[in-house]
């Protein structure tokens, strides 16, 4: 049975209607009223006086775990408040013509056979006149006969500046249309975009952006897709929709329409950002404009299909959302959309308290100090875990199943990638942006985890230590919490170690076999 293309109306994506958002919305309070006393307990128990032992590592150790607790207590907020806006078409008088859209299409060096889908599918959408711009940075002639044979407009820059915000700026100074479309080169819109979404800025005047699901079509090929998706989910999914119930959707880069006189307002997309959607949508939001997310999958994209592009769109990602955190506390914002902008950048700390816990058993059994005295183990686990798996559950019930090990497991063994991002953001090193490559390679790609397998490394090497200093029962439960980091870890660069081999890293590499036989 062949894969299904991203042109295939039959893929199985998502469905988040208004009743499945009211009843999550409803067992995220549930699940709170419960998950609540429960940290309450694990923490009174755990700051008591007599709980100190080092008082370095309890400090990192209790730091962590407020940490947590702050994106725990973030995270049932934001799933509390979901809410489910349906699609709505706009509204014309009789005889007045299909409002006008502007589609862009930025590009990169990508593959014409990975762009030319979205240009056709664009060039098809329905309920509106619409004039596609092929915006191509790299001045191929490939993309010129692209933007050729589906009548789209081809507009190249003589000075690329500013990345993607500034090609697209670029074109705003082309464009003329009352509203415009953002599309990633490898997003292919359903013909049903526009209709479904120009409504909500017809009807609302301030209404800046409507945001659509970043969809991975290619997560049915496994590996790092398929745990990418699983993390697209669980955000498009309860998390976006409880943006939008507290006023703080904000834009995610592609599959969006935007009223242009919001994008004139302010100047654009900013140019000086990796994450520039993230920043417009403070600037928005700051200006008076409202946002709206509509959770219905109407584009069908291409998720990082290996480990090297999975961390390539991970180290953007965390750099800009860190470095905008100064941003969002100076902004003059309501407290709920300012608290949602700190959830959302402060996540790519995260790391941090994944090193706090696997950097506990290995100093433990290394050098016998420990961040708790007079707590045995037990009495830790009878606190710890009541509180640790109803979060857990939590995030699997407000995922509606999407959310899977496989994607928890990627997270966790992205850690690295949040400490490498954060003290970069605090030295304020500017980073360069990145095109997340469309195609994956089908080889191990060991040094996209090098720093996860040292880690991996020491841990094993640590517990063996221990294990033969003797089996006491302290040691015992050290090894235990260094072994449950491990098979987390392992699970998580399983993907760079095995990949997948996808649809189109096969076709890459049949495309150069045949190359490799025509130069012979």
């Amino acid at each position: 049975m062949s894969t299904p293309t991203r042109t295939d109306p039959r893929l199985a994506a998502p469905t988040w209607d208004a009743r499945g958002a009211r009843r999550a919305a409803a067992t995220a309070r549930l699940t709170a009223l419960v998950a609540l006393p429960l940290a309450a307990l694990y923490l009174t128990w755990l700051l008591q006086p007599d709980r100190v032992g080092h008082p370095v590592l309890f400090g990192l150790l209790v730091a962590a775990e407020l940490f947590n607790v702050v994106q725990a207590l973030g995270f049932w907020w934001t799933c509390s408040r979901q809410r489910a806006r349906r699609p709505r078409a706009y509204r014309r008088a009789e005889g007045e013509p299909p409002p006008e859209v502007d589609v862009l299409v930025p590009v990169y060096d990508e593959p014409p056979e990975i762009v030319e889908p979205t240009v056709a599918a664009a060039a098809r959408l329905e309920g509106a006149r619409v004039t596609v711009w092929l915006l191509d940075d790299g001045a191929s002639t490939a993309m010129r006969r692209v933007a050729d044979r589906h009548g789209a407009r081809y507009l190249a820059r003589a000075r690329r500046e500013g990345a993607k915000a500034g090609n697209v700026n670029h074109a705003l100074g082309h464009a003329t249309a009352p509203y415009a479309v953002v599309l990633d080169c490898d997003h292919v819109p359903d013909p049903q975009l526009l209709a479904a979404g120009l409504g909500h800025l017809q009807a609302d005047e301030r209404a800046a952006l409507v945001q659509t699901p970043q969809y991975y079509a290619n997560h049915g090929d496994g590996g790092v897709a398929a745990g990418a998706w699983a993390q697209q989910a669980l955000f498009f999914g309860a998390i976006a929709r409880g943006k939008d119930g507290l006023g703080a959707t904000f834009c995610c880069g592609t599959n969006v329409l935007f009223r242009r006189a919001a994008l004139d307002d302010a100047g654009g997309f900013p140019e000086g950002s990796l994450t520039e959607d993230f920043e417009l949508s403070i600037d928005l939001h700051e200006r008076g404009w409202r946002t709206a997310y509509l959770p219905q999958v109407l584009a069908r994209g291409l998720g990082p299909a290996d480990m090297a592009s999975y961390v390539s769109q991970q180290q953007r990602w965390a750099r800009g959302c860190l470095s905008a955190l100064p941003r969002a506390l100076r902004a003059r914002l309501p407290w709920r959309a300012k608290a949602q902008y700190l959830l959302s950048g402060m996540y790519f700390l995260s790391g941090w308290t994944v090193l706090v816990y696997m950097s506990m058993p290995v100093v433990r059994i290394l050098t016998g100090a420990q961040p708790l005295g007079e707590a045995t183990a037990d009495q830790f686990l009878i606190h710890f875990a009541p509180y640790f798996g109803m979060a857990l559950y939590a995030v699997a019930v407000a995922g509606g199943g999407a959310y899977t090990f496989g994607g928890f497991a990627l997270a966790a063994a992205s850690w690295w990638i949040h400490v490498q991002a954060s003290i970069l953001a605090l030295l304020r090193r500017r980073g360069r942006f990145v095109v997340t490559p469309k195609t994956g390679e089908a080889r191990p790609q060991p040094r996209a985890v090098a720093p996860t397998l040292v880690a991996v490394a020491v841990l094993v090497g640590t517990a063996i230590v221990g294990l033969a200093r003797g089996l006491d029962p302290p040691t015992l439960n050290n090894v235990a919490f260094a072994a449950l980091h491990v098979t987390v870890l392992t699970a998580g660069v399983w993907p760079a170690l095995r990949p997948a081999r996808t649809a189109e890293a096969a076709a890459a590499e049949g495309e150069r076999a045949g190359e490799e036989r025509r130069a012979a």
